[in-house]
């Protein structure tokens, strides 16, 4: 990532910045959405099911932020979180249809 010279460009510094922003906004949002979603699915009575669901969550949040450092550009990194937010948020809005 670093230039010949030596020195980090400022694209560079700029893409790592955005990188920590998508980490960990894109990574509570999606933690968030999958937290509602397994809450209203899981066939276990509704507090043991959401501490199922919350401790799912520890697992996914780390694993978004080692996916967004791991994918080749911001903007597909970008484009992948906002495309499974996009998920996530239409199957909570199924779910909530049919909760109690």
């Amino acid at each position: 990532m670093a230039s010949r010279s030596g020195s980090i460009t400022l694209r560079e510094r700029l893409s790592v910045a955005g990188r920590v922003v998508l980490a960990a906004g894109g990574g509570y949002g999606l933690a968030g959405l999958a937290t509602a979603l397994l809450s209203l699915t899981l066939p276990l009575a509704r507090p043991e099911a959401v501490a199922a669901a919350t401790l799912a969550s520890f697992v996914l949040m780390p694993a978004v932020a080692v996916a967004v450092f791991a994918t080749r550009s911001l903007r597909r990194a970008a484009l992948a979180l906002a495309g499974s937010a996009l998920v996530l948020g239409g199957l909570v809005g199924l779910a909530m249809r049919g909760a109690p």
